[in-house]
């Protein structure tokens, strides 16, 4: 049991582990979401009517794959306002890529604005201390984009290092990690600022049984936005690390890119998932992990904390079933996806708040290492390994 500073001169005691020196650290963490509040039981009726779809087959087939997806409530952009003014998004053919980025383009700003000044606020340091940041998104298509726009509301100053990336996909949080940790530790007394947000909109459309792809995305996506602070030698009077970012790796798959394909066309973005992802997964994630874990010279899955992307049920009981995993080692991610939905880049982050809660309220602050796991287009395995602090 060690004691930690308060911030104020006072202590108290709390459990805590010293970061590693020179190595990132997260310092706060805030998510956002927009109004509309979808429970998956409404889903369905809603979807149908909002599409005008009147295939039987369809309806039937999206409440099957809604209840298979254990997802319980998702948030998203569209509303019944949206389809009154953009009307022709819910006809079939339709070209709308144009009206999707009108209302995707400023939403996933105002996502990212909202869980960017929770994040801050969490920090407690003015938002002007902010070097860099790491701008993550798959939903909005425009230049300058939205790390000009999202700098520009939060009154960042001008000579503000900004790194958009674009189109990732479901690793693109994590990727967004990564590419934090390598600034932070670069660049001495920085605090980079990551901001994930997506939105669904893009990928709008009336079902077709033709498209089987876009009722798994119906039933599985939510939109919404996270963001993190991250920077190394962390001043412990003022703010308060509780990740370490220890290593990183990226790897993909060759061969594999056709597996998880998404295009733009005139009707938005087109995506489509193989259905051997999960068995792509399943053949590559032990060797995947035993690269992270050797640099810390760990062994045993069940001794370490995990952060895995939900990208649906079927890929976490893969994971869960290969590594030998305990019942209880995947429940920050299974609850993400429960109470979110697939948020694509965002759900690591999700995921990654839950644990922080969990392993605070172990004795002597629960496990010291973990994983944090995504899994994207490629397919490329984005990990990296985290030591609680």
């Amino acid at each position: 049991m060690m004691s930690k500073n308060d911030g104020n001169g006072a202590s108290s005691d709390h459990f805590y582990r010293t970061a590693t020196l020179g190595k990132a650290t997260v310092l706060a963490l805030g998510k956002a979401f927009p109004k509309q509040l979808i429970p998956q039981e409404h889903l369905v009726e809603g979807y149908i009517r909002d599409t005008n779809c009147h295939d039987l087959v369809v309806k039937e087939k999206l409440e099957r794959l809604c209840k298979t997806t254990t997802v319980k409530t998702r948030y998203t952009v569209m509303s019944r306002e949206i389809l009154n003014n953009y009307p022709e998004l819910a006809t079939e053919g339709t070209p709308t890529i144009k009206q999707k980025l009108e209302i995707a383009n400023p939403a996933v700003v105002e996502m990212a604005l909202e869980a960017s000044i929770a994040c801050i606020k969490e920090w407690g340091r003015p938002a002007q201390d902010i070097t860099h940041i790491v701008y993550v998104s798959s939903s909005e298509i425009r230049l300058p984009g939205g790390d000009l726009y999202l700098s520009t509301e939060l009154g960042l100053r001008p000579d503000v290092g900004r790194v958009m990336l674009y189109f990732l996909g479901c690793y693109g949080g994590v990727t967004g990690l990564r590419v934090a940790k390598d600034i932070a530790e670069n660049n001495p007394g920085s605090r980079v600022l990551l901001t994930t947000s997506e939105t669904t909109i893009l990928g709008f459309r009336p079902p077709n049984k033709d498209r089987p792809y876009d009722l798994v995305g119906a039933a599985l996506f939510g939109d919404g936005a996270a963001a993190v602070i991250i920077g190394s030698h962390p001043d412990l009077g003022r703010e308060k690390p509780f990740m370490e970012l220890n290593y990183a790796v990226q790897q993909f798959l060759p061969g594999t890119h056709n597996v998880i394909d998404g295009c733009i066309t005139e009707e938005g973005i087109n995506f489509k998932l193989g259905r051997d992802l999960p068995n792509k997964i399943e053949d590559n994630i032990e060797e995947f992990c035993k690269k992270l874990m050797s640099k810390a010279g760990l062994k045993d899955y069940n001794e370490l904390f995990w952060a895995v992307h939900p990208g649906g049920p079927a890929i976490l009981n893969r994971v869960e079933n290969t590594l030998k995993l305990k019942g209880d080692k995947l429940n920050c991610s299974r609850r993400a996806l429960m109470d979110y939905g697939n948020v694509s880049s965002n759900t690591v982050f999700y995921v990654m708040e839950y644990m922080r809660d969990e392993l605070k309220s172990k004795q002597n602050g629960g496990e010291e290492w973990g994983l944090a796991l995504a899994f994207g287009p490629g397919i490329t395995f984005e990990g990296i390994l985290l030591r609680s602090l």
